[in-house]
């Protein structure tokens, strides 16, 4: 499907260990960041060998990367799954704001985390965690392409905004008056223009 994150296929064809090995890793760098996390302690919370590691993975950007791939990719297939059960362009937005917006706040997903500043990555790596990026948000292309806005709202700053707010969720929500679910459908709500000004 156009539009999803450079390695789905390969996560696909991976073995048990390797999903589970590169999972580990997602959430260590998460918690600890890039540059908190090393090798060895990947290995360590897989129970293998440092030398065993990099059987598998020639380098921590190697491994990073996939890590990266794999939380977009899990982001991208719950949003899909979730605005795939409707066909208003309005209500296809809001159940994407109401998803993201829950995997931005779960205590568990990797995603939010490992979306943080990219400064301490190599040029190279940052390309390459830009690309994947910007794959993902081919999915909100795609949303905002279909709204009936009107003509004198300019699409890609629409888009860029949109995503501005459901990715800086995790900086300032606390749990209590909104839940994640709520928050999603206020940001939609602010985002819903009529096709006349």
């Amino acid at each position: 499907m156009a539009g999803r994150v450079s390695g789905r296929r390969k996560d696909r064809e991976q073995s048990p260990r390797r999903r589970e090995i590169v999972r580990l890793a997602a959430r260590l760098f998460a918690q600890r960041g890039y540059l908190g996390t090393g090798m060895r302690d990947i290995a360590d919370a897989a129970g293998i060998l440092g030398g065993s590691l990099y059987h598998h993975f020639p380098s921590k950007d190697v491994l990073y990367l996939e890590a990266h791939g794999l939380a977009l990719n899990e982001a991208d297939a719950k949003i899909r799954e979730e605005i795939g059960r409707h066909g208003d362009p309005w209500d296809r937005l809001r159940a994407a704001c109401i998803t993201h917006a829950e995997i931005q706040c779960d205590p568990v997903s990797v995603t939010a985390n490992l979306m943080s500043d990219l400064r301490f990555l190599s040029p190279d790596l940052q390309k390459q965690v830009i690309g994947q990026r910007d794959e993902f948000e081919q999915l909100y292309r795609n949303l905002v392409g279909d709204l009936p806005l009107p003509p004198e709202i300019d699409r890609s700053i629409y888009r860029i905004l949109l995503l501005e707010q459901l990715n800086t969720i995790p900086s300032w929500y606390r749990a209590g008056r909104l839940t994640p679910s709520e928050i999603g459908v206020q940001i939609a709500q602010i985002f819903h223009h009529s096709e006349r000004a």
